[in-house]
C-alpha cells in the first residue's frame, strides 16, 4: 500500500510527511475523486430522484420544500441539494447540469478525506504521518468505491461525520474551537440525513467521558461550544418548515425520521439480523483487518490513548445504532469507515513485512482493475 513508503517522521520542517508527498497524495485523491463523477447520466434509483429534487431547486428557487415531480419529498434536509444546485449552475457552460451536480460528491469527499486526515493528526501527532495515512486507508475502502460518486446525500453524511469526529479530537488540545467543529459537523450531518448525525454523534460525546482524557471541565466547555455551534443548523431549515407547513413538517420529523428507525413506517428495505456485520469484511476491506491488526498489536495498553478510545467508542456506538435501526442498507455504514481508518492508522508502525506486501500488492492490482472499469 502507498502508506508503507512514507516516513513516519518529520521529513521536513514544512509538512511531517514532506511536500513531495503531499502532492503525491493529492494527485491520488484527484485520480480517485474525478472518475465516475462526470460523463454518465443520473443512476437509478438514488441518482435520478436525487438530481430530480436539484432539478426542482434549479427552476424554482425553492429551498424550503424539497418536491419531486410537483409532490412534496420530505425524506430529508436539502444541504446536499441545495450545494448541488449550486455546483450544477457554476459549471452549467462547460457540464450538464447532472454532471455538475455530481461534483458535489467530490467536493464533499475532499471534505471528508481532509478531515479524516485533521483527526488522525490531532489523536496520533502531527508529526507521525498518521494523518494522510488514516485518509489513504480510508480511500482503499472498497465501501467507498460507488457510492461516494453518485449523487447521494449520504456523502455530505459522511463529511459531517468527519467534521465531528475531529472535532472531538480536537478538544482536547483546543476546548473552544474543537466545539466549533463539532457543532459544525453535526449541523452538516444533520442537515444532510436527518437526527442520525445529531444522535449518534451526541451518544459518542456522551460516552467519552468514561475516559480520562475527555472528563474534565475543559470538555464541559467543549459541549457547550457545541451545542452554540449546532443551534442555527437545528433550526434555521425547520422553522423554516414548519411555518410553511406544519404537516409538512411533522412528516418529515416524525415519519421520516423516528418512524422509519423504529419501524413504525414501511418505507425502507427491512433489515436482516446482523446485516452490517456480514457486510463489513468487503464494505471496510482494508480497514477492517488493519485496525483489527492495530487492536491486536495495542491490546491493554492501547486503552489509555485517546487514539484507541475515540475511534472505537464511535464505532460501537455507529454500529449498535445501525443494528437497532428497523431498516438497513450497505450505503449507510458509509460512516463506519472513518473510525475504522483512524485505528488502521496505527497498524502500519507495527503491522509486518508479509502482511504489508500482500495489501500492497492486493491494493495495487484493486486500484489498476477499478479504474480501468472507470474509465471504461
Amino acid at each position: 500500500m502507498l502508506f508503507r513508503s512514507l516516513p513516519t517522521e518529520q521529513p521536513s520542517a514544512l509538512h511531517p510527511m514532506g511536500m513531495s508527498n503531499a502532492w503525491l497524495l493529492l494527485l491520488l485523491f484527484t485520480a480517485w475523486m474525478l472518475p465516475g463523477l462526470i460523463g454518465h447520466d443520473p443512476w437509478k434509483p438514488d441518482e435520478a430522484y436525487s438530481f430530480g429534487l436539484i432539478y426542482h431547486i434549479l427552476q424554482s428557487g425553492e429551498w424550503v420544500v424539497p418536491t419531486l415531480a410537483g409532490e412534496p419529498f420530505m425524506e430529508k434536509p436539502p444541504l446536499y441539494y441545495l450545494v448541488a444546485a449550486l455546483f450544477a449552475k457554476v459549471f452549467s457552460l462547460v457540464l450538464p447540469l447532472h454532471d455538475g451536480a455530481r461534483l458535489t460528491s467530490g467536493f464533499f469527499m475532499g471534505l471528508t478525506f481532509l478531515f479524516t486526515a485533521l483527526g488522525a493528526r490531532e489523536l496520533f501527532g502531527k508529526n507521525t504521518g498518521k494523518g494522510w495515512i488514516a485518509a489513504v486507508i480510508l480511500l482503499g475502502c472498497l465501501g467507498l468505491l460507488v457510492r461516494t460518486h453518485q449523487i447521494l446525500t449520504d456523502v455530505a453524511l459522511l463529511s459531517g461525520f468527519a467534521i465531528g469526529l475531529y472535532g472531538l479530537a480536537l478538544c482536547l488540545r483546543r476546548p473552544v474551537a474543537g466545539g466549533i467543529w463539532l457543532g459544525i459537523g453535526t449541523g452538516v450531518g444533520f442537515m444532510s440525513k436527518g437526527l442520525i448525525a445529531p444522535g449518534m454523534l451526541g451518544i459518542i460525546a456522551v460516552v467519552l467521558p468514561l475516559f480520562q482524557p475527555w472528563r474534565n471541565r475543559n470538555y464541559l466547555l467543549t459541549l457547550l461550544v457545541a451545542l452554540g455551534a449546532v443551534m442555527p443548523w437545528l433550526l434555521i431549515w425547520p422553522l423554516a418548515l414548519y411555518l410553511r407547513s406544519p404537516d409538512l413538517f411533522v412528516e418529515w420529523f416524525w415519519i421520516n425520521n423516528f418512524g422509519r428507525f423504529l419501524g413504525l413506517v414501511k418505507i425502507g428495505p427491512t433489515a436482516e439480523p446482523l446485516y452490517y456485520l456480514k457486510i463489513l469484511p468487503w464494505f471496510a476491506w482494508p480497514a477492517l483487518p488493519l485496525a483489527l491488526w492495530a487492536l491486536w498489536a495495542e491490546r491493554i495498553r492501547g486503552w489509555n490513548q485517546p487514539g484507541i478510545q475515540l475511534p472505537v467508542t464511535a464505532f460501537v456506538v455507529m454500529l449498535s445504532v445501525l443494528m437497532f435501526s428497523a431498516d438497513a442498507r450497505e450505503v449507510y455504514a458509509l460512516p463506519l469507515l472513518l473510525p475504522l481508518s483512524l485505528i488502521a492508522a496505527l497498524s502500519v508502525d507495527t503491522l509486518r513485512r508479509g502482511a504489508a506486501n500482500a495489501l500492497y500488492w492486493f491494493s495495487v492490482m484493486g486500484f489498476t482493475f477499478f479504474a480501468g472499469v472507470f474509465w471504461f
